[in-house]
């Protein structure tokens, strides 16, 4: 017993140390990022809400006379500013107040930026937001004048979309209504997802495996070091990117078992998808989502022509077919 249990140590460890970052293709790294260049000077600015381990956590807020409220979890790399053309037409709309949060470890100036604390404080911190925005109120001048919230929508492009799904299957998944998914990064190993999404991350996957080795015994001593990197350009760069996650903040984003997880959602769902994502499989959304989702009436999935993995995010084809879909709601 000793005996095995050494040399399982040993090769976990073997791997966390000796493993670097996949290589990929810089022919398949193909993400139209040039469509993030927008003018950001008018964004709201940056509030913040405490979280149950007091640190203060950093939000944007943009008002609407709507008793419903959207939250938008941002993508790999990116944070709140990432929604603002979105999150502007939706409030100026009268469709939903939104708050788009910079998640942990993420923003202009976060305490360890592509690091939390733990496995799942992604969750915990958006139960805080949540609470806080339903029950207490934040101080915000803006917040305190609005209307009675009737209805939290839970929503994430990419990345953050999986976040969502994690949420929904995790212990604070009633506290959302209904979510919105735009191009959700569901699984590594998903049939949605193209190899290293689409070549633009590059995991660490040997010494993820050691990692998870060592987790599944209850060791998250290591869970620090670096698991995945992106390629973002430097032109789309302004020092406010998040360019590698350790372990425990990678591990957060994703679902705990992305089946399971969809399988809670009782709340009406959405799921919107380009038809060029570069670094999702557009058609495999539907099937995976019927499969999974166990109150599929309550699921559409729907794939827009011509839009790319973050145009489902920037484009204003996109508008239309979420603002129908909030006025349903």
């Amino acid at each position: 017993m000793v005996v095995t249990a050494v040399i399982y140590l040993g090769i976990a460890l073997g791997l966390i140390y000796f493993g670097g970052a996949d290589t990929a293709d810089d022919a398949e790294q193909g993400i139209d990022f040039s469509e993030m260049k927008l003018d950001y000077s008018d964004m709201p600015a940056l509030q913040h809400y405490t979280a149950r381990d007091g640190a203060q956590l950093d939000y944007r807020y943009y008002a609407s006379d709507s008793d419903k409220i959207l939250i938008l979890l941002h993508g790999s790399g990116w944070h709140s500013q990432q929604f603002y053309p979105l999150a502007q037409y939706i409030s100026e709309q009268g469709l939903a107040q939104v708050v788009t949060p910079d998640l942990r470890g993420h923003g202009v100036n976060p305490q360890r930026r592509g690091d939390i604390d733990y496995i799942g404080q992604f969750e915990d911190d958006l139960a805080d937001l949540i609470t806080q925005l339903k029950y207490e109120k934040l101080e915000h001048e803006k917040l305190e004048q609005a209307k009675p919230v009737a209805q939290v929508i839970m929503g994430g492009h990419s990345s953050g979309g999986g976040l969502a799904i994690r949420f929904a299957g995790g212990e604070h998944g009633h506290l959302a209504d209904a979510y919105l998914l735009l191009a959700p990064f569901i699984y590594y190993n998903a049939p949605t997802t193209r190899p290293n999404a689409g070549g633009w991350a590059k995991p660490y996957t040997t010494r993820i495996i050691g990692l998870s080795m060592l987790n599944n015994i209850g060791v998250a001593g290591l869970n620090h070091l670096t698991s995945i990197a992106f390629s973002m350009p430097e032109s789309v760069r302004n020092g406010t990117e998040t360019l590698a996650y350790s372990y425990r903040l990678n591990t957060s984003f994703a679902p705990r078992d992305y089946s399971k997880d969809l399988g809670t959602m009782t709340q009406p769902l959405m799921l919107l998808v380009g038809s060029e994502d570069e670094t999702m499989f557009a058609d495999k959304y539907q099937g995976l989502i019927t499969q999974s989702v166990i109150n599929s009436q309550q699921a559409e999935v729907k794939v827009l022509p011509e839009l790319t993995h973050m145009g489902i995010v920037v484009s204003p084809k996109v508008r239309p077919v979420i603002e129908e879909w909030l006025e349903r709601l």
